[in-house]
């Protein structure tokens, strides 16, 4: 099936708001029309919090640019991501996917950490990320850059497995008008609004709106599941010169969704479980402020941000303000010495609204994050050998103290090589999910009348998740025409979450009375992981640039005696993921553009291993006119990617089309 897949992509691929002058943001440039030294050089922050060639990062870090996003047909950023190595990407149902790096994978993945411009997304409820309301203008985004590996010196708890930094544009990239609008098969509407501008000689702005509407997926038996998704977002950003050694930055965001699913509910009659449609509209916004200062030798940032999210369903209700204060500051220290060192505070208030399968106690939250962090980059041999060593230091209101270090090494032996090698600890802090909730399962009728309920309860001791991660990369850009990224990594973790049965007892709350078979989080558990991440370029002809990848993972967990855990297993990720992309000019005005992408089977989870080719088509009609065509899913007429927790339907993903129009004035 793969290699037929293949011949056949191979096959594809061959053939006015204030006043001011105006000025257009110039059309997007051609991924084709950067050579691969130009790629290589891409400057990148979020590896160590300044501005770095990817080429000199010493670490596994992939950048998804704008140009990427658009080529790919990609209309959400989930599945951009797909585009990145080591990363995986699968569908749950219309909203939702399951997004994590280097293994345990789900919806609720808690090891990887996701910010928009520096803002952390994740939530304290589960240590994850809500992906249906993580949005802008796809146009809006500069790049996407992908850490894999820890990044929890620059970044902190949580960002064990990986960090995934959604990078704008500038409001000065951004002016003049653009309006694309579209719609198809599964993308049943969807249009965005952008207008940007002067505010005077060192100032810009841009507002934004756009809409979606999406169709829903398909059930195992090829209906329409209830998972129907409709999305709108506005807001704005100003950029501001204040004088040659400060800037400011003012930017924020609504939405609101419209969202169906369906779900399972526990209850303590017959017959025990019954499922319903659940609609719900998650809202929230977020309003952020970035002051920079830059002198000799040195840089100095301070950010603020709030952030407020309310979610409703059947399961559970989410209210969340989350307030954050973060410095930093670069300087020179001695003649082969760079120091760059932060504080932050971090203030979150929640109020769950407890249903019947899900209960938090307590249901009101006000916790506070204090961090600070230093790194110190040192020139060992200048220009040749970097070696840099650092520390994040966090107190949370779970588990205290976590002091998360690491050290890399980066070896520059030609301007065409690179080696680096690093070893860091990272961890997961506890979240109100491990330590306060209480999950009821599964009901059935007992062999006395007396009904039995299955439930979860959180641990009131659960303590961090720990890693002890290695890695090895190597890039090469062999010739002009190719280049070469490979990265290798070794992960120890401890004190991963297990679960275990405890002894029944009879409850009467909730009612009726029934025997309660409790199971308690624990830390019990151990993983290791291991495996290979390759990224390739190849430009075989002018206005022809293909892009490989490659994935292969291994992952082997211990679970102590008496364990009952599904939370992980080796099976939730797929072994062996490859990705295959063209991008053709076929001539100044026309381009087409192909992915193919292979995952694995998720063994333990009974999802089939699938290939999935996607196809663009592009024409340019005037610089500032274009019209795009785009098919996905070509290869399968339909299939799953993921088993939501809690369930054992399936939601496939099948064939779909659609078609958009972009304009620029």
């Amino acid at each position: 099936m793969f290699r037929q897949a293949c011949f056949v992509w191979l096959a594809s691929t061959l053939p006015v708001f204030c006043g001011g002058s105006e000025q257009k943001a110039p059309p997007p440039r051609d991924l084709t029309a950067l050579s691969l030294e130009e790629l290589m050089n891409i400057e990148v922050t979020s590896v160590s919090k300044r501005e770095q060639k990817l080429s000199q990062a010493a670490a596994a870090v992939y950048v998804i640019t704008q140009e990427d996003i658009r080529r790919s047909g990609a209309t959400s950023i989930p599945e951009a991501l797909r585009m990145a190595p080591g990363v995986q990407v699968a569908r749950m149902d219309s909203s939702k996917w399951a997004i994590s790096a280097r293994g345990f994978n789900g919806r609720f993945a808690n090891k990887l950490l996701v910010l928009i411009d520096g803002r952390s997304v994740y939530t304290p409820l589960f240590s994850g990320v809500y992906w249906d309301v993580q949005d802008t203008l796809l146009e809006d985004i500069d790049r996407i850059e992908v850490i894999r590996g820890p990044g929890a010196t620059m970044w902190g708890a949580n960002a064990v497995n990986g960090v995934i930094n959604i990078i704008t544009k500038a409001a000065s990239q951004t002016q003049g008008g653009l309006v694309s609008a579209g719609g198809g098969s599964e993308e049943r509407g969807f249009g965005g609004l952008r207008y940007g501008g002067p505010l005077g000689p060192n100032a810009h702005y841009r507002l934004y709106a756009k809409y979606s509407k999406r169709n829903h997926l398909l059930t195992e038996s090829g209906l329409g599941a209830p998972d129907g998704w409709d999305a709108v977002r506005g807001g704005f950003r100003m950029d501001l010169n204040l004088s040659r050694h400060d800037s400011l930055t003012l930017q924020g965001d609504l939405y609101r969704n419209q969202e169906a699913q369906r779900l399972d509910l526990v209850s303590l009659s017959p017959p025990f479980r019954r499922s319903l449609r659940d609609d719900y509209q998650p809202a929230g916004g977020n309003v952020l402020g970035r002051w920079r200062h830059s002198s000799k030798g040195s840089e100095m940032a301070l950010q603020f941000y709030h952030d407020r999210t309310r979610r409703e369903d059947s399961l559970l209700g989410d209210a969340l303000a989350t307030t954050d204060f973060d410095f930093q500051q670069r300087f020179g220290l001695a003649a082969r010495h760079e120091l760059v060192w932060g504080a932050g505070y971090r203030l979150s208030n929640q109020q769950i609204s407890n249903r019947l399968t899900f209960s938090f106690d307590p249901n009101r939250r006000r916790d506070s994050l204090y961090s600070a962090f230093v790194q110190d980059e040192v020139a060992v041999v200048e220009n040749r050998l970097r070696l840099v060593v650092g520390s994040k230091f966090e107190h949370n209101p779970f588990s205290g103290l976590e002091i998360q270090p690491t050290a890399q090494l980066a070896w520059t032996p030609h301007a065409r090589h690179a080696a680096w090698a690093s070893v860091s600890r990272a961890v997961r802090t506890p979240s109100s999910g491990d330590q306060n909730v209480r999950i009821n399962l599964s009901a059935q009728p007992g062999p006395t009348g007396i009904p039995y309920l299955l439930a979860l309860f959180g641990n009131r001791d659960f303590r961090s998740e720990d890693l002890l991660a290695w890695e090895l990369g190597y890039r090469l850009q062999a010739t002009a025409n190719i280049s070469l990224d490979l990265t290798s990594f070794y992960n120890s973790y401890d004190e991963v979450r297990s679960f275990q049965l405890g002894a029944p007892f009879l409850e009467q709350v909730p009612a009726p009375l029934h025997v309660l078979v409790p199971g308690y989080f624990g830390n019990q558990s151990k993983a290791r992981s291991y495996g290979l991440e390759v990224a390739a370029n190849w430009t075989p002809l002018g206005g022809w640039r293909w892009s490989a990848g490659y994935t292969g993972l291994g992952l082997r967990c211990r679970h102590p005696p008496g364990s009952v855990d599904t939370t992980m297993l080796e099976g939730d990720s797929p072994a062996h993921q490859v990705n295959l992309r063209s991008y053709l000019d076929l001539s100044r005005a026309v381009q087409w553009d192909s992915a193919l992408y292979y995952v694995g089977a998720l063994s333990k989870l009974r999802v089939p291993a699938y290939t999935r080719l996607d196809t663009r088509l592009g024409w340019r009609a005037t610089p500032e006119l274009e019209v795009s065509f785009s098919l996905q899913n070509l290869l399968d007429k339909r299939h799953p990617e993921f088993v939501p927790e809690g369930t054992s339907r399936m939601t496939e993903i099948g064939r779909s089309v659609y078609g958009k129009i972009t304009w620029r004035f």
